[in-house]
């Protein structure tokens, strides 16, 4: 079951789910829009590896925008924090983000029960793009979670700013130390 816009208000309201700040103003019928916040982050390796840090380097987006460059991918945040323990959080990209050619989220929609935080956004252009801190780039969609929960104390708890790959943190190859 999805929550309605109404019910999106009345949980934020009542602490059932973060959102911070939260405004009445992008509350959709059946999700919450969240804004691009000011940071990107891209690597700087050409071949990036999953199983050590790869290096970043960070991008400022002042008023006057940035322009996403295809063939690039760019780490971003949203300005708000939100999560919950009692609803699944999934993040999507604005069809009108869409409809500019830039892809938001790709292989991670889903948000775990007890995260709470920035969320980072893979941000992927089919060709370039200029985009603007505070820009509504994504919506969250929240479900009621049926049966028991095991609330999430992952890596990536708490992140502010945009958040590089920790995949080296639990994905070594078996006989990799």
């Amino acid at each position: 079951m999805i929550l309605t816009g109404p019910e999106i208000t009345a949980a934020a309201k009542d602490h059932r789910l973060q959102i911070t700040p939260f405004d009445l103003n992008q509350v959709n019928p059946n999700s919450y829009n969240v804004r691009l916040g000011p940071t990107l982050l891209t690597y700087t390796n050409e071949v990036l590896d999953a199983c050590t840090r790869n290096p970043t380097t960070s991008i400022e987006i002042d008023e006057s925008g940035f322009v996403l460059q295809p063939g690039e991918l760019y780490l971003g945040h949203t300005i708000e924090q939100v999560g919950s323990d009692q609803f699944v959080p999934l993040l999507f990209g604005r069809s009108s983000v869409g409809r500019l050619g830039l892809f938001v989220e790709i292989t991670a929609p889903i948000g775990d029960l007890g995260f709470h935080g920035q969320w980072t956004l893979m941000l992927s252009p089919v060709r370039p793009v200029r985009v603007y801190p505070g820009m509504k780039i994504a919506q969250i969609m929240f479900f009621v979670a049926a049966g028991a929960v095991d609330l999430y104390t992952g890596k990536y708890q708490a992140a502010t700013g945009p958040q590089a790959s920790r995949s080296w943190w639990d994905s070594r190859p078996v006989g990799v130390s």
